[in-house]
């Protein structure tokens, strides 16, 4: 490595950590400017990262927050051109260090979704008036074969908390009650009407059987996780349904793989 690549890599590395400084090889002068630079590189992090995570702020305090957004930013700096991928990980950073209380990393969960919700690539959606005509002709064995593409924003994540009022609740106050634990976990799908990110919770067959046509699995076997989950008399029902609503809310864009 050159020498000036290793001073950048210093440079980056104390704009990180505090430790890390450059007394070695810069004046006094050189060090109060990086100083100055320091606290405008955190501050802008740290700022990014509460613009990102509003509700999980006023859930956990500006105080609780901010320490974690260091913790986040030291673990993974910047990687990118764009402040926009510094919420990366920033879940799983709140996992770590609010191990008990699980509803802080599954509104950062939430957040996140709702971010790339918002920020993901248009598309063209196949209505169901398109898709009815697409499987006008098909047979039980197409029906079994077809593979659908879904929209990019789309995410799916378990929740173990009421994360529904989680979220309306901290929309402009911190929470004033105790957070309320589902019976059992759910799933929270989240994607974009129009240009508003948008969620709702879905049972955790549904959930599992659009992760397998999105990772390439064929109806039939999305059907046969319903079927799993499901009584064998109701499972056809609601496996039609469940594709449906997937038609209705917009997350299909095309047929095949």
């Amino acid at each position: 490595m050159s020498s000036l690549a290793a001073l950048q890599n210093r440079m980056i590395a104390s704009l990180v950590a505090q430790d890390a400084d450059l007394s070695d090889c810069w004046s006094k002068q050189q060090q109060a400017g990086l100083a100055v630079y320091r606290n405008n590189y955190r501050t802008a992090t740290i700022e990014a990262l509460q613009n990102t995570f509003e509700r999980t702020c006023r859930l956990v305090g500006e105080a609780s927050f901010i320490k974690a957004a260091i913790h986040h930013i030291i673990q993974h700096p910047p990687h990118s051109w764009s402040l926009d991928h510094l919420g990366e990980g920033f879940s799983a950073t709140c996992a770590a260090l609010f191990q008990n209380d699980p509803e802080v990393s599954e509104l950062a969960w939430l957040e996140w979704a709702m971010h790339g919700a918002f920020t993901a690539s248009d598309v063209d959606r196949m209505h169901a008036a398109a898709f009815a005509e697409a499987t006008a002709s098909f047979e039980a064995d197409d029906w079994y074969a077809m593979a659908l593409r879904f929209t990019p924003e789309l995410a799916v994540g378990v929740v173990t908390h009421d994360v529904i009022a989680l979220w309306q609740q901290t929309a402009e106050a911190r929470v004033a009650d105790p957070v309320r634990k589902l019976d059992t976990p759910h799933a929270a799908m989240v994607w974009r009407e129009g240009e508003l990110p948008v969620f709702r919770l879905v049972a955790d067959y549904e959930a599992a059987a659009l992760q397998a046509m999105k990772a390439g699995a064929n109806y039939g076997d999305a059907c046969e996780v319903v079927l799993a989950a499901c009584p064998g008399d109701e499972a056809a029902a609601r496996a039609g349904t469940m594709l449906s609503r997937w038609l209705t809310d917009g997350l299909v864009i095309g047929m095949g793989g």
